[in-house]
């Protein structure tokens, strides 16, 4: 007699049958992890070719070199430091002299000027005359660039010869400088308008070779003068009578 095996009981709700789920790998069933696929890269346009590249490089490139300095500067920044330690001791010393002095106002004498592009600045002199030494005291604005060795007188902010028509274009793309053609050819019987046209002529004919002759005249005037002068101061102090013989009488 066979013996029957007991049934399960079913447990309701449940199927008899087993679900499985998506077949895993054997690495998965030993809790390896999935090596994860290259990522995706965003869209982003065509390079452009190398030679624009190139271009474009260079072109950044010189935007940010500074601009090469041309025969005026070099002249400025070379010749304008050699007179800036010639004069040095000078400058000094009537720097010290007017310290001693307390002449009201200070040593020295701040005026508001209008430099290239219409940029303002101070200009800062020596309260003196004597020897040029006001000129020379302005040479340290030479080495920074704000004043030209030669080149237009420098105006007042609002001056009516900066704002004249036809004046604005040159005035603008020139430095003042410390002496210039109008400076060194400046006579008590020239034009009020006479400045205006040679400062006009040097900027329509601006050249080193023309610096120099201007440089070489604003030096050899004052000279000329001051030796003219103790000449004159001479021939002053001279008279017949040094030049007698001894026991000279008028009546011989």
């Amino acid at each position: 007699m066979q013996t029957q095996r007991p049934r399960r009981r079913q447990v309701p709700g449940r199927s008899r049958r087993r679900v499985r789920g998506p077949r895993q790998t054997r690495g998965q069933r030993q809790g390896w992890s999935q090596r994860p696929g290259p990522a995706r890269r965003p869209w982003q346009p065509p390079r452009p070719p190398r030679a624009a590249r190139t271009r474009t490089a260079l072109a950044r490139l010189r935007a940010l070199t500074p601009p090469r300095p041309t025969a005026k500067r070099t002249l400025d920044l070379l010749l304008g430091s050699a007179l800036l330690l010639l004069a040095a001791p000078a400058l000094a010393a009537a720097a010290l002299a007017l310290a001693v002095r307390r002449r009201p106002g200070g040593v020295l004498d701040r005026s508001p000027r209008t430099g290239p592009a219409g940029r303002p600045f101070v200009l800062r002199s020596l309260r003196t005359r004597r020897l040029r030494l006001d000129v020379l005291s302005r040479l340290p604005h030479v080495v920074r660039g704000e004043l030209s060795l030669v080149g237009p007188e420098p105006l007042a902010p609002g001056d009516e010869r900066g704002t004249a028509a036809g004046a604005r274009d040159w005035r603008r793309e020139l430095k003042p400088g410390l002496t210039g053609l109008a400076q060194v050819r400046r006579r008590s019987t020239m034009p009020w308008d006479e400045a205006d046209l040679l400062d006009q002529h040097y900027a329509e004919h601006r050249r080193t070779a023309l610096d120099l002759a201007i440089l070489a005249e604003a030096v050899h005037s004052p000279l000329r003068r001051a030796l003219g002068g103790l000449v004159r101061r001479g021939q002053a102090c001279l008279s017949d009578t040094d030049h007698r013989l001894p026991n000279y009488s008028v009546a011989e």
